[in-house]
């Protein structure tokens, strides 16, 4: 771990923000600007973890996102899925469910760099839920249950996983789950336009 190793980090760190850039312009010309500040946003996450420079017996590392590093407040949490998804589906949007762990770092990265944002812009409904925690609530049909055992119902097994439920509680897309660094925010916005289409085919077929 010599002067060789740093010259080659230091070189490799900016063709991959390059890259990053590169792959942001891709995007504004193919697809809106806000895919393109998500990639770039995305890009970034990818290559922080790569970089680790032992200097002078410490180990200065740039690591994924954690919850020590940074806390900000969670998204809501799930408390009654019935009447959370019926308040969406009442705007055309599915309820979005960030399906966590304590201490998860890519939890906490979703939650920063995407979905809280947008919540505070009234641009999604967002909700959270824990799947270690025996936290009351209830689910789509109005049984009480906890939010473990709501997860394990649901074959949820990782976090973070990111749910779109429509207005009966029901999937309106496929799930994210983890942190695909690369595109992240493209294929939230791609899940997002799934849902939403799902749901306006489904109000126009009643």
């Amino acid at each position: 771990m010599g002067s060789a190793w740093l010259q080659g980090a230091a070189l490799a760190l900016p063709a991959a923000l390059s890259a990053a850039l590169t792959a942001a312009r891709s995007a504004t010309r193919s697809a809106t600007r806000s895919a393109a500040l998500s990639v770039a946003r995305s890009a970034a996450l990818f290559v922080a973890p790569l970089v680790a420079l032992p200097v002078a017996g410490l180990s200065l590392a740039l690591a994924a996102p954690s919850v020590q590093a940074a806390s900000p407040a969670h998204l809501p949490a799930v408390a009654d899925l019935a009447a959370e998804t019926r308040s969406a589906s009442l705007r055309g949007e599915p309820l979005v469910v960030l399906v966590t762990l304590p201490n998860c770092g890519y939890c906490e990265a979703v939650r920063r760099n995407y979905l809280g944002p947008q919540a505070t812009a009234g641009q999604l409904t967002a909700r959270e839920l824990d799947m270690s925690a025996a936290t009351p609530i209830r689910d789509a049909d109005g049984r009480a249950t906890t939010a473990r055992a709501w997860a394990r119902e649901h074959g949820i097994r990782f976090a973070p996983t990111v749910l779109f439920l429509d207005g009966k509680g029901r999937p309106a897309a496929p799930p994210l789950r983890g942190m695909q660094p690369d595109f992240y925010g493209a294929y939230l916005e791609q899940s997002l336009d799934t849902a939403r289409a799902a749901m306006a085919a489904g109000a126009g077929g009643r």
